[in-house]
This record gives structure tokens, C-alpha cells and sequence, in this order.
């Protein structure tokens, strides 16, 4: 193994040891492409659940990192093991997904946009990229690109490159942040089936919450409750109830050693309370503000 190689193991362990899952990425800052193992076995099936595509997390059978931040791991066996040494020979860089790691990356992508997040974004630790910087913030919430011009979030089902521990104090994520993506969505939307992308969030899975402590069953019907109460009022009560169910849910989560997967929650609390006519701006800030009142953060 050449010395750049093994200068990018030595930090992807790094990184591993304090539960950050990580990837390694080719020239150009991209993952490695899917291996023929992992190709579709039919247009709308693929041996992978849909990893080929990185369109939702899951257990693959494929031992190599082809996948993009849906490969990435803090497992130091499988980062060392034969197939992922072969991919490290060929990367530039380290990759990490901040959502599992309960992070978010606001990437921005120019001084311009840096100057923005210095007027209106809560200061946080901050790494130097080639033409802007990253602000890092503790918790995770589903990604977006383009959310302002030359600005990304980068969290749940997303990739950024490591380039060093950065500056500053890490501070938790904010209804500011949240907001983002909501008014990113809004300005971009992405048709999925004819909707838009904002209005399907992912569905919560083990997958976003490997340290809870409750059963998936448990949690999906707790959260398919919360949502029918809120969306059985209109407008003028729903605001206010999607703040209660924002905090019954996050409570449970108060003792779990985390992730729990609470910015996947938070996204579906959104979209019910929008679906009755809360305004996104509003919606982001009561399901904040019940989380922080429970004590808990995306």
C-alpha cells in the first residue's frame, strides 16, 4: 500500500473510533462506482434494496464500499478487510455520512455563501474546504442541495469529505438549520411520482436509529398516531399540536443511548403539519421547540 493510502486508513480509523462511518472517495471526490454484483436484476429491482442508486439504507451482501454513504462504516474490521484495502489503493480521500454519525454539514461553497452563514446561521465548529468552508452541527436531518445558492445540507442518505477536525465549538442543530431544507425544497422541488420530494420523508428504519432502544414497531406507531392528531386539526390547532407531538415523541427517546433517528421524525412532523396548511417556517420551529423542550435534539 502506497504512503497516501495508508495516511487515508490511518484517518478513516481514526474517524471510525469515535463512531463516525466513513468511505473512501476517488478522484474527483466522488464514491466508488457499484460493482457489477450490485447491478439491477430488473428495472425496478436491484440485489442491493435500492443501494445501487442510494436511494435508501439496508443490509447488502456486496463486501465492498460501492455504494456511497450507504456503505459507509465504523466497523474497523470491514474498513481493513481485503475488499475495502483494494478501494483505499484507489482513493484521493476520506469520506464520512454525517447523519450516521448524528452530524450535519452545512457546505458552503464559496466566501460569498460563507458570509451568509456568518449573518444568519448559529456559529459552529468550521473546516476550511478549497473554496468555502463546512459548519458542522450536532444531530442529523435529511439533506438537500442547493437550499440557497452555493449552499448544501449535508446529513441523512448524504457524503462529505474529511478534511480535518476543524475549529470551534460544535453547537446542536437549530430550527434555523432545519429551515433550510424545508425552504431549499420549496424553492427546488424534486417531483418524485408527481409530489414533491419534501412531501414523502423517508420512513424511520433501524437503520437511522442504531442506538435506540425501543422496537421499530413501537416507534412507527407511536409516530403514525402523532401524525393522525395533527393532521385531524386544522391550520389554527395543528401548530400547536404538532409542538405536543413533538415532544411526547422525543421524550421517548430521553434515556436511549442514540442515534434515534429523531430528524426523520422531525421530517414527517413537518410534512403533516404543512399537509393542513402550517406554514413550513412555523411548522420546523414547533417541532424544535419540542424537541429541546424534551430534552432531546435531532
Amino acid at each position: 500500500m502506497t504512503d497516501p493510502a495508508r495516511h487515508l486508513v490511518a484517518d478513516a480509523l481514526q474517524l471510525a473510533s469515535a463512531g463516525v462511518p466513513v468511505l473512501p472517495l476517488r478522484e474527483g471526490k466522488v464514491p466508488l462506482g457499484n460493482c457489477r454484483a450490485c447491478e439491477k436484476i430488473s428495472p425496478t429491482r436491484s440485489r442491493c434494496g435500492g443501494r445501487p442508486n442510494m436511494r435508501s439504507p439496508g443490509p447488502c451482501r456486496c463486501p465492498k464500499p460501492c455504494h456511497a454513504w450507504a456503505a459507509a462504516s465504523a466497523d474497523r474490521q470491514v474498513i481493513l478487510s481485503r475488499p475495502w484495502l483494494d478501494a483505499w489503493r484507489e482513493a484521493r480521500a476520506v469520506g464520512y455520512h454525517p447523519g450516521g454519525a448524528g452530524l450535519t454539514v452545512l457546505d458552503l461553497d464559496n466566501t460569498e455563501a460563507v458570509a451568509w452563514a456568518r449573518a444568519h446561521m448559529p456559529a459552529t465548529r468550521t473546516v476550511a474546504t478549497t473554496r468555502g468552508e463546512h459548519w458542522i452541527y450536532l444531530g442529523a436531518m435529511p439533506s438537500s442541495n442547493g437550499v440557497r445558492p452555493f449552499v448544501d445540507v449535508k446529513s441523512l442518505m448524504q457524503y462529505a469529505r474529511w478534511l480535518g477536525p476543524g475549529a470551534g465549538t460544535m453547537t446542536r442543530l437549530t430550527d434555523a438549520v432545519r429551515a433550510l431544507v424545508v425552504r431549499g425544497e420549496e424553492a427546488n422541488p424534486a417531483p418524485i411520482g408527481g409530489r414533491l420530494a419534501s412531501s414523502t420523508p423517508a420512513p424511520w428504519s433501524r437503520n437511522v436509529a442504531t442506538g435506540c432502544r425501543h422496537t421499530e414497531r413501537y416507534v412507527t406507531d407511536g409516530l403514525s398516531r402523532g401524525l393522525a392528531k395533527i393532521r385531524a386539526l386544522p391550520e389554527s390547532g395543528a401548530g400547536s399540536q404538532t409542538f405536543g407531538v413533538a415532544r411526547f415523541l422525543a421524550a421517548q427517546h430521553a434515556h436511549c443511548p442514540g442515534p434515534c433517528g429523531l430528524s426523520t421524525i422531525a421530517a414527517h412532523l413537518i410534512a403533516a403539519a404543512t399537509s393542513v396548511g402550517v406554514p413550513d417556517d412555523y411548522a420546523a420551529r414547533a417541532v424544535t421547540r419540542g424537541f429541546d423542550a424534551a430534552g432531546t435534539a435531532a
